[in-house]
Protein backbone atom coordinates (compact mmCIF):
# COMPACT_ATOMS: atom_id res chain seq x y z
CA UNK A 1 0.00 0.00 0.00
CA UNK A 2 2.77 2.34 0.75
CA UNK A 3 4.58 1.69 -2.67
CA UNK A 4 1.31 2.35 -4.12
CA UNK A 5 1.04 5.73 -2.21
CA UNK A 6 4.45 6.74 -3.43
CA UNK A 7 3.89 5.80 -7.23
CA UNK A 8 1.12 8.27 -6.65
CA UNK A 9 3.29 10.89 -5.48
CA UNK A 10 5.93 10.06 -8.07
CA UNK A 11 3.24 10.55 -10.98
CA UNK A 12 1.88 13.68 -9.13
CA UNK A 13 5.34 15.47 -9.35
CA UNK A 14 6.07 14.22 -12.62
CA UNK A 15 2.76 15.34 -13.83
CA UNK A 16 3.40 18.89 -11.91
CA UNK A 17 7.16 18.97 -13.38
CA UNK A 18 5.52 18.58 -17.31
CA UNK A 19 3.21 21.11 -16.90
CA UNK A 20 5.28 23.20 -14.97
CA UNK A 21 7.79 22.35 -18.61
CA UNK A 22 5.00 22.77 -20.96
CA UNK A 23 4.50 26.34 -19.35
CA UNK A 24 7.73 27.51 -19.78
CA UNK A 25 7.84 26.96 -23.61
CA UNK A 26 4.89 28.70 -24.27
CA UNK A 27 6.24 31.77 -22.55
CA UNK A 28 7.48 34.09 -25.39
CA UNK A 29 8.72 37.85 -24.96
CA UNK A 30 9.26 39.61 -28.61
CA UNK A 31 11.51 42.94 -27.87
CA UNK A 32 10.39 46.07 -29.50
CA UNK A 33 12.71 45.94 -32.64
CA UNK A 34 11.16 42.19 -33.59
CA UNK A 35 8.75 43.87 -35.21
CA UNK A 36 10.20 46.32 -37.14
CA UNK A 37 8.81 48.93 -39.75
CA UNK A 38 10.83 49.56 -42.86
CA UNK A 39 9.66 52.28 -45.40
CA UNK A 40 10.82 52.34 -48.58
CA UNK A 41 11.93 55.48 -50.57
CA UNK A 42 12.39 55.58 -54.69
CA UNK A 43 13.10 58.10 -57.40
CA UNK A 44 15.10 58.90 -60.33
CA UNK A 45 19.01 59.07 -59.24
CA UNK A 46 19.50 62.52 -58.13
CA UNK A 47 15.64 62.89 -57.10
CA UNK A 48 16.71 63.83 -53.53
CA UNK A 49 15.56 60.71 -51.86
CA UNK A 50 18.86 60.77 -49.18
CA UNK A 51 17.99 64.21 -48.40
CA UNK A 52 14.05 63.20 -47.55
CA UNK A 53 15.45 60.49 -46.02
CA UNK A 54 18.05 62.35 -43.80
CA UNK A 55 14.78 64.98 -43.08
CA UNK A 56 12.48 62.27 -41.96
CA UNK A 57 14.82 61.37 -39.27
CA UNK A 58 15.78 64.93 -38.32
CA UNK A 59 12.28 65.38 -37.79
CA UNK A 60 11.04 62.23 -36.14
CA UNK A 61 14.36 62.78 -33.58
CA UNK A 62 15.03 59.05 -32.20
CA UNK A 63 17.69 56.97 -31.87
CA UNK A 64 16.34 53.73 -33.39
CA UNK A 65 15.45 55.15 -37.12
CA UNK A 66 18.20 54.44 -39.74
CA UNK A 67 18.72 54.57 -43.55
CA UNK A 68 19.70 51.70 -45.75
CA UNK A 69 20.69 52.69 -48.92
CA UNK A 70 20.26 49.58 -51.52
CA UNK A 71 23.81 50.93 -52.98
CA UNK A 72 25.29 49.04 -50.34
CA UNK A 73 23.86 46.19 -52.33
CA UNK A 74 25.58 46.63 -56.01
CA UNK A 75 27.37 43.39 -56.85
CA UNK A 76 31.12 42.85 -57.09
CA UNK A 77 32.50 43.38 -61.06
CA UNK A 78 34.85 40.69 -62.51
CA UNK A 79 37.88 42.44 -63.96
CA UNK A 80 36.51 42.60 -67.03
CA UNK A 81 33.14 44.22 -66.59
CA UNK A 82 35.29 46.93 -63.46
CA UNK A 83 37.53 47.78 -66.99
CA UNK A 84 34.18 48.51 -68.35
CA UNK A 85 33.04 50.51 -65.53
CA UNK A 86 35.86 52.63 -64.81
CA UNK A 87 35.54 53.74 -68.70
CA UNK A 88 31.78 54.39 -67.78
CA UNK A 89 30.59 51.51 -70.15
CA UNK A 90 28.90 49.15 -67.74
CA UNK A 91 25.68 49.52 -66.72
CA UNK A 92 24.87 49.59 -62.94
CA UNK A 93 21.81 51.17 -62.64
CA UNK A 94 19.74 48.26 -63.82
CA UNK A 95 18.15 45.61 -61.26
CA UNK A 96 20.36 43.12 -62.40
CA UNK A 97 23.24 44.92 -60.64
CA UNK A 98 22.00 44.62 -57.53
CA UNK A 99 21.90 41.86 -55.36
CA UNK A 100 17.91 41.81 -54.31
CA UNK A 101 18.63 38.16 -52.93
CA UNK A 102 21.01 39.40 -50.29
CA UNK A 103 19.35 42.39 -49.43
CA UNK A 104 15.46 40.36 -48.56
CA UNK A 105 17.78 38.21 -47.07
CA UNK A 106 19.10 41.02 -44.57
CA UNK A 107 15.52 42.40 -44.74
CA UNK A 108 14.46 39.35 -43.08
CA UNK A 109 16.46 38.82 -40.69
CA UNK A 110 16.22 42.45 -39.26
CA UNK A 111 12.13 42.03 -39.63
CA UNK A 112 13.38 39.22 -36.99
CA UNK A 113 15.35 41.38 -34.75
CA UNK A 114 18.14 39.26 -35.38
CA UNK A 115 21.62 41.45 -35.67
CA UNK A 116 22.88 41.11 -39.66
CA UNK A 117 25.68 42.95 -40.96
CA UNK A 118 25.40 45.20 -44.24
CA UNK A 119 27.55 44.88 -46.88
CA UNK A 120 30.31 48.37 -47.85
CA UNK A 121 30.36 48.43 -51.43
CA UNK A 122 33.32 51.24 -53.07
CA UNK A 123 32.91 53.05 -56.01
CA UNK A 124 35.83 54.00 -56.53
CA UNK A 125 36.92 50.38 -56.79
CA UNK A 126 33.50 49.29 -58.06
CA UNK A 127 33.71 46.29 -55.16
CA UNK A 128 32.46 45.18 -52.24
CA UNK A 129 34.88 45.84 -49.32
CA UNK A 130 35.79 42.73 -47.16
CA UNK A 131 34.52 45.24 -44.03
CA UNK A 132 30.85 45.49 -42.96
CA UNK A 133 28.41 47.51 -41.03
CA UNK A 134 26.28 45.57 -37.91
CA UNK A 135 22.68 46.72 -37.78
CA UNK A 136 21.09 45.91 -34.76
CA UNK A 137 17.49 46.54 -32.93
CA UNK A 138 16.60 49.47 -35.15
CA UNK A 139 12.43 50.03 -34.92
CA UNK A 140 12.49 51.82 -38.66
CA UNK A 141 14.37 51.49 -41.41
CA UNK A 142 13.94 53.95 -44.22
CA UNK A 143 15.42 51.94 -47.03
CA UNK A 144 16.35 54.27 -50.27
CA UNK A 145 17.35 53.52 -53.40
CA UNK A 146 16.28 54.14 -57.35
CA UNK A 147 14.75 50.60 -57.23
CA UNK A 148 13.71 50.22 -53.96
CA UNK A 149 9.99 49.74 -55.06
CA UNK A 150 10.98 47.24 -57.64
CA UNK A 151 11.24 43.68 -56.73
CA UNK A 152 7.94 42.20 -55.60
CA UNK A 153 9.90 40.25 -52.67
CA UNK A 154 11.45 43.70 -50.88
CA UNK A 155 7.45 45.44 -51.84
CA UNK A 156 5.80 42.74 -49.45
CA UNK A 157 8.35 43.63 -46.69
CA UNK A 158 7.45 47.27 -46.99
CA UNK A 159 5.18 49.12 -44.58
CA UNK A 160 4.96 52.29 -46.30
CA UNK A 161 6.35 53.29 -49.80
CA UNK A 162 7.15 56.29 -50.96
CA UNK A 163 8.45 57.53 -54.69
CA UNK A 164 10.10 61.05 -54.96
CA UNK A 165 9.82 63.03 -57.85
CA UNK A 166 11.76 65.99 -59.29
CA UNK A 167 12.93 67.66 -62.50
CA UNK A 168 14.98 65.67 -64.87
CA UNK A 169 17.76 68.01 -65.61
CA UNK A 170 17.54 69.16 -61.55
CA UNK A 171 18.64 65.07 -61.26
CA UNK A 172 21.45 65.36 -63.70
CA UNK A 173 22.91 68.57 -62.52
CA UNK A 174 22.74 66.63 -58.68
CA UNK A 175 24.17 63.53 -60.13
CA UNK A 176 27.11 65.14 -61.47
CA UNK A 177 28.07 67.23 -58.41
CA UNK A 178 27.61 64.36 -56.51
CA UNK A 179 29.61 62.07 -58.65
CA UNK A 180 32.46 64.01 -59.29
CA UNK A 181 32.74 65.04 -55.27
CA UNK A 182 32.26 61.57 -53.61
CA UNK A 183 32.77 58.96 -56.54
CA UNK A 184 35.92 60.09 -58.26
CA UNK A 185 34.37 60.56 -61.66
CA UNK A 186 34.55 62.98 -64.44
CA UNK A 187 31.95 65.54 -65.55
CA UNK A 188 32.15 63.97 -69.11
CA UNK A 189 32.14 60.31 -67.40
CA UNK A 190 29.05 60.97 -65.70
CA UNK A 191 27.09 62.62 -68.65
CA UNK A 192 28.00 59.80 -70.58
CA UNK A 193 26.54 57.50 -68.23
CA UNK A 194 23.49 59.61 -67.96
CA UNK A 195 22.70 59.34 -71.20
CA UNK A 196 23.88 55.68 -72.00
CA UNK A 197 22.38 53.66 -69.16
CA UNK A 198 20.46 56.00 -66.62
CA UNK A 199 18.03 57.59 -68.51
CA UNK A 200 16.96 54.45 -70.04
CA UNK A 201 16.43 52.23 -67.13
CA UNK A 202 14.89 55.46 -65.37
CA UNK A 203 11.79 55.03 -68.22
CA UNK A 204 11.83 51.42 -68.06
CA UNK A 205 12.41 50.13 -64.64
CA UNK A 206 12.16 53.79 -62.12
CA UNK A 207 9.28 55.33 -63.11
CA UNK A 208 6.78 52.44 -63.03
CA UNK A 209 7.69 52.47 -59.33
CA UNK A 210 5.15 55.58 -59.11
CA UNK A 211 2.31 52.91 -59.98
CA UNK A 212 2.51 51.08 -56.23
CA UNK A 213 3.78 54.24 -54.13
CA UNK A 214 1.72 55.06 -51.23
CA UNK A 215 2.72 58.30 -51.54
CA UNK A 216 4.19 60.65 -54.11
CA UNK A 217 6.85 63.04 -52.78
CA UNK A 218 7.41 66.03 -55.14
CA UNK A 219 10.75 68.66 -54.33
CA UNK A 220 11.94 65.83 -51.65
CA UNK A 221 12.96 67.38 -48.93
CA UNK A 222 11.92 71.37 -49.60
CA UNK A 223 8.32 69.59 -49.25
CA UNK A 224 7.52 69.97 -45.79
CA UNK A 225 3.81 68.92 -45.81
CA UNK A 226 4.62 65.57 -47.35
CA UNK A 227 7.70 65.54 -44.60
CA UNK A 228 5.29 65.64 -41.72
CA UNK A 229 2.36 63.31 -42.78
CA UNK A 230 5.24 61.10 -43.11
CA UNK A 231 6.71 61.65 -39.47
CA UNK A 232 3.32 61.61 -38.47
CA UNK A 233 2.61 58.38 -40.05
CA UNK A 234 5.59 56.56 -38.58
CA UNK A 235 4.82 58.37 -34.95
CA UNK A 236 1.71 56.67 -34.72
CA UNK A 237 3.70 53.45 -35.75
CA UNK A 238 5.59 53.36 -33.17
CA UNK A 239 3.14 54.33 -30.46
CA UNK A 240 0.97 51.27 -31.49
CA UNK A 241 4.37 49.25 -31.46
CA UNK A 242 5.09 50.34 -27.81
CA UNK A 243 1.14 49.41 -26.92
CA UNK A 244 1.76 45.87 -28.37
CA UNK A 245 5.17 45.55 -26.46
CA UNK A 246 3.62 46.91 -22.98
CA UNK A 247 0.99 44.84 -22.88
CA UNK A 248 2.64 41.62 -24.09
CA UNK A 249 4.92 42.14 -21.09
CA UNK A 250 1.69 42.63 -19.17
CA UNK A 251 0.31 38.95 -20.48
CA UNK A 252 3.56 37.21 -19.49
CA UNK A 253 3.29 39.16 -16.11
CA UNK A 254 -0.05 37.70 -15.50
CA UNK A 255 0.18 34.50 -16.46
CA UNK A 256 3.03 33.35 -14.00
CA UNK A 257 1.36 33.54 -10.83
CA UNK A 258 1.73 30.09 -10.20
CA UNK A 259 4.98 29.58 -11.98
CA UNK A 260 7.65 28.45 -9.07
CA UNK A 261 11.03 28.96 -9.63
CA UNK A 262 13.68 26.06 -10.66
CA UNK A 263 17.00 25.28 -9.42
CA UNK A 264 18.42 28.04 -11.83
CA UNK A 265 17.50 31.11 -9.62
CA UNK A 266 20.47 31.07 -6.38
CA UNK A 267 18.64 33.39 -3.83
CA UNK A 268 21.19 33.91 -0.92
CA UNK A 269 18.86 35.85 1.33
CA UNK A 270 18.61 34.40 4.79
CA UNK A 271 22.14 33.32 5.12
CA UNK A 272 23.44 35.91 8.04
CA UNK A 273 26.05 37.59 6.41
CA UNK A 274 23.71 38.90 3.54
CA UNK A 275 21.10 39.68 5.44
CA UNK A 276 23.21 42.06 7.83
CA UNK A 277 24.69 43.91 4.70
CA UNK A 278 21.04 44.05 3.02
CA UNK A 279 20.19 45.66 6.18
CA UNK A 280 22.97 48.10 6.44
CA UNK A 281 22.14 48.88 2.48
CA UNK A 282 18.79 49.79 3.43
CA UNK A 283 19.16 51.69 6.34
CA UNK A 284 18.71 55.29 4.92
CA UNK A 285 21.27 56.78 7.92
CA UNK A 286 23.76 54.48 6.67
CA UNK A 287 27.16 57.15 5.33
CA UNK A 288 27.92 57.17 1.72
CA UNK A 289 30.86 56.09 2.84
CA UNK A 290 29.49 52.97 4.23
CA UNK A 291 26.87 52.60 1.49
CA UNK A 292 29.87 52.24 -1.34
CA UNK A 293 32.01 49.79 0.71
CA UNK A 294 29.15 47.62 1.89
CA UNK A 295 27.47 47.22 -1.51
CA UNK A 296 30.96 46.75 -3.06
CA UNK A 297 31.35 43.79 -0.53
CA UNK A 298 27.96 42.23 -1.46
CA UNK A 299 28.96 42.83 -5.07
CA UNK A 300 31.69 40.43 -4.61
CA UNK A 301 29.68 37.92 -2.94
CA UNK A 302 27.31 37.64 -5.60
CA UNK A 303 30.17 37.51 -8.18
CA UNK A 304 31.90 34.26 -6.32
CA UNK A 305 28.29 32.75 -6.74
CA UNK A 306 28.22 33.01 -10.45
CA UNK A 307 31.26 31.82 -10.87
CA UNK A 308 29.91 28.46 -9.26
CA UNK A 309 28.12 28.17 -12.09
CA UNK A 310 31.15 28.09 -14.29
CA UNK A 311 32.68 25.32 -15.69
CA UNK A 312 35.30 24.06 -14.76
CA UNK A 313 38.11 21.06 -15.75
CA UNK A 314 40.42 18.87 -13.66
CA UNK A 315 44.37 20.15 -13.67
CA UNK A 316 47.62 19.57 -11.70
CA UNK A 317 49.80 21.52 -10.20
CA UNK A 318 53.20 21.11 -8.55
CA UNK A 319 53.53 23.09 -4.98
CA UNK A 320 56.56 24.68 -4.39
CA UNK A 321 57.16 21.83 -1.95
CA UNK A 322 57.14 19.39 -4.90
CA UNK A 323 53.74 18.35 -3.72
CA UNK A 324 51.35 17.39 -7.06
CA UNK A 325 47.94 18.84 -6.25
CA UNK A 326 44.85 17.95 -7.92
CA UNK A 327 42.35 20.42 -8.84
CA UNK A 328 40.62 22.86 -11.13
CA UNK A 329 41.06 25.08 -13.67
CA UNK A 330 38.63 27.75 -15.19
CA UNK A 331 37.38 26.55 -18.79
CA UNK A 332 37.08 29.21 -21.06
CA UNK A 333 36.85 32.67 -20.78
CA UNK A 334 34.83 34.75 -18.01
CA UNK A 335 33.16 38.31 -19.40
CA UNK A 336 30.46 40.43 -17.59
CA UNK A 337 27.71 42.90 -19.38
CA UNK A 338 26.92 45.90 -17.43
CA UNK A 339 23.03 46.86 -18.05
CA UNK A 340 23.67 50.90 -17.55
CA UNK A 341 23.96 53.12 -15.76
CA UNK A 342 22.74 50.86 -12.39
CA UNK A 343 25.44 48.39 -13.65
CA UNK A 344 28.03 50.52 -13.20
CA UNK A 345 27.66 50.39 -8.96
CA UNK A 346 28.50 46.53 -9.40
CA UNK A 347 31.94 46.81 -11.86
CA UNK A 348 34.10 47.62 -8.12
CA UNK A 349 33.36 44.50 -7.03
CA UNK A 350 33.82 42.93 -10.29
CA UNK A 351 37.36 44.21 -10.75
CA UNK A 352 38.06 42.85 -7.10
CA UNK A 353 37.31 39.46 -7.68
CA UNK A 354 38.17 38.94 -11.30
CA UNK A 355 40.82 42.09 -12.05
CA UNK A 356 40.74 41.40 -15.81
CA UNK A 357 37.50 40.42 -16.64
CA UNK A 358 36.31 41.78 -20.05
CA UNK A 359 33.70 43.91 -19.83
CA UNK A 360 30.97 44.88 -22.53
CA UNK A 361 28.03 48.06 -22.12
CA UNK A 362 24.16 47.67 -22.42
CA UNK A 363 21.83 51.10 -22.19
CA UNK A 364 18.51 49.76 -21.68
CA UNK A 365 16.33 52.87 -19.91
CA UNK A 366 12.61 52.82 -19.46
CA UNK A 367 10.46 55.07 -21.47
CA UNK A 368 9.00 57.82 -18.78
CA UNK A 369 5.92 57.99 -20.40
CA UNK A 370 4.88 54.50 -21.45
CA UNK A 371 7.28 52.67 -19.02
CA UNK A 372 8.56 50.42 -21.99
CA UNK A 373 12.23 49.17 -21.62
CA UNK A 374 14.18 50.97 -24.63
CA UNK A 375 17.27 49.74 -26.14
CA UNK A 376 19.77 53.08 -26.25
CA UNK A 377 23.74 51.69 -26.64
CA UNK A 378 25.51 48.93 -26.84
CA UNK A 379 29.10 47.85 -27.15
CA UNK A 380 30.27 43.86 -26.81
CA UNK A 381 32.97 41.95 -27.30
CA UNK A 382 32.75 40.46 -31.18
CA UNK A 383 33.83 37.06 -29.71
CA UNK A 384 31.25 37.10 -26.93
CA UNK A 385 29.25 34.10 -28.45
CA UNK A 386 32.49 31.93 -27.44
CA UNK A 387 33.21 32.88 -23.97
CA UNK A 388 31.97 30.06 -21.74
CA UNK A 389 30.29 32.19 -19.06
CA UNK A 390 28.74 35.69 -19.52
CA UNK A 391 27.67 37.53 -16.57
CA UNK A 392 24.94 40.05 -16.91
CA UNK A 393 25.17 42.96 -13.68
CA UNK A 394 21.82 45.15 -13.04
CA UNK A 395 21.60 45.76 -8.95
CA UNK A 396 17.75 46.14 -9.46
CA UNK A 397 15.21 43.87 -11.48
CA UNK A 398 11.95 44.99 -10.58
CA UNK A 399 9.34 44.36 -13.50
CA UNK A 400 11.44 42.08 -15.72
CA UNK A 401 11.26 44.23 -18.79
CA UNK A 402 15.01 45.58 -18.89
CA UNK A 403 16.22 42.29 -18.10
CA UNK A 404 14.87 40.52 -20.58
CA UNK A 405 15.62 42.79 -23.25
CA UNK A 406 18.69 42.74 -21.96
CA UNK A 407 19.24 38.29 -22.35
CA UNK A 408 17.87 39.12 -25.49
CA UNK A 409 20.19 40.95 -26.57
CA UNK A 410 23.16 38.61 -25.92
CA UNK A 411 20.89 35.57 -27.32
CA UNK A 412 20.83 37.28 -30.51
CA UNK A 413 24.64 38.17 -30.45
CA UNK A 414 25.24 34.36 -30.55
CA UNK A 415 25.86 33.87 -26.53
CA UNK A 416 24.39 30.35 -25.47
CA UNK A 417 21.31 30.98 -23.19
CA UNK A 418 22.72 28.19 -20.97
CA UNK A 419 25.96 30.65 -20.48
CA UNK A 420 24.13 33.67 -19.02
CA UNK A 421 24.40 34.37 -15.11
CA UNK A 422 22.38 37.68 -14.50
CA UNK A 423 23.47 38.93 -11.02
CA UNK A 424 21.82 41.06 -9.11
CA UNK A 425 20.98 42.71 -5.73
CA UNK A 426 16.94 42.62 -5.46
CA UNK A 427 14.85 40.90 -7.77
CA UNK A 428 10.72 41.87 -8.31
CA UNK A 429 9.35 38.35 -7.51
CA UNK A 430 7.06 39.04 -10.72
CA UNK A 431 10.60 40.06 -12.90
CA UNK A 432 11.92 36.64 -11.48
CA UNK A 433 9.09 34.66 -12.85
CA UNK A 434 9.10 36.41 -15.99
CA UNK A 435 12.78 36.21 -16.84
CA UNK A 436 13.15 32.23 -16.17
CA UNK A 437 10.22 31.63 -17.90
CA UNK A 438 11.17 33.13 -21.35
CA UNK A 439 14.85 32.15 -20.57
CA UNK A 440 15.00 28.83 -18.30
CA UNK A 441 18.33 27.84 -19.27
CA UNK A 442 19.96 31.38 -17.20
CA UNK A 443 21.06 31.39 -14.61
CA UNK A 444 20.09 34.12 -11.79
CA UNK A 445 22.46 35.21 -8.69
CA UNK A 446 19.94 37.65 -6.35
CA UNK A 447 20.69 38.62 -2.72
CA UNK A 448 16.95 39.35 -2.38
CA UNK A 449 14.26 38.89 -3.64
CA UNK A 450 11.01 41.85 -3.31
CA UNK A 451 7.97 42.72 -3.85
CA UNK A 452 7.07 43.98 -7.39
CA UNK A 453 7.14 47.63 -8.05
CA UNK A 454 10.40 49.00 -5.74
CA UNK A 455 11.11 52.04 -7.14
CA UNK A 456 15.23 52.01 -8.57
CA UNK A 457 17.15 53.64 -5.71
CA UNK A 458 20.45 51.90 -5.30
CA UNK A 459 22.76 53.90 -8.04
CA UNK A 460 21.45 56.75 -6.33
CA UNK A 461 22.68 55.97 -3.17
CA UNK A 462 25.94 54.78 -4.68
CA UNK A 463 26.68 57.62 -6.82
CA UNK A 464 25.01 60.28 -4.44
CA UNK A 465 22.74 61.58 -7.29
Amino acid sequence: MAGTVDLLKLSTVTSAQKAAEASIQTAHYSPPWADMSIIGVAGSSGSGKTSLAIEIIKSLNLPWVIILSIDSFYKSLTPEQNALAHLNEYDLDSPDSIDFDLLVEKLNDLKQGKRTDIPIYSFQQHQRLEKTVSIYSPHVIILEGILALNDPRVLDLLDMKIYVEADSDVCLSRRIVRDVRERGRTIEGTIKQWFRYVKPVFQRYVEPQREVADLIVPRGMQNTMAIQMIVNQVRQILKEKSSRHNAELERLGQQLEDFALSENAMILEGKPQISGVSTILRNPITSHLDFVFYFDRLTALLIEKALDCHNYISTNVTTPQGYTYSGLKPKGKVSAVVVLRGGSCMEAGLKRTIPDCLTGRLLIQSNYRTGEPQLHYLTLFPDLAEHETVMLLDPQMSSGGAALMAVKVLVDHGVCEARIVFVTFMAGRRGLKRLLSVFPKIKVVAANVVEDGEKRWLEERYFGC
